[in-house]
């Protein structure tokens, strides 16, 4: 009985990723869509806990106001901005608009991008500050 000769298979470090910018870019954002889930998890809470009233407002700010939620927050808040940066780097490629039969230029719709973004932050925040 003869095996069958196995082909070898160089071992492959485990962070391999890490050293190139632009794999540990890739990995970073995929990884934020952990931090995305939680930010939206963290926000329909809290949308719960205003329809439930007062006390339940409450409890929610008590618990929001812990160490670790809020620790866990500021990573959040940073990987949710690496994850739209990344994102709307990738828009030109992933979204080719024609203008009279001519291509728009690629930084054309990354600024668009950035200034619907800042319009809405605006507005976002006009709503909660007034």
């Amino acid at each position: 009985m003869t095996t069958a000769a196995r082909p070898y298979r160089q071992p492959v470090p485990r962070f391999w990723w890490a050293g190139r910018r632009s794999y540990l870019l890739f990995m970073l954002r995929e990884i934020s869509s952990v931090f995305v889930a939680w930010f939206v998890v963290f926000l329909l809470a809290l949308v719960h806990a205003i329809g439930a009233g007062p006390e339940a407002y409450r409890r929610f700010l008590d618990f929001s106001a812990q160490p670790g939620v809020v620790a866990l927050n500021v990573v959040t808040l940073a990987f949710v901005l690496l994850h739209a940066v990344t994102w709307f780097g990738l828009a030109p490629r992933a979204m080719v608009l024609h203008l009279r039969g001519r291509r728009v230029p690629a930084r054309a719709v990354l600024a668009g991008h950035y200034a619907a973004w800042l319009a809405i932050s605006v507005f976002v925040a006009w709503l909660v500050l007034s």
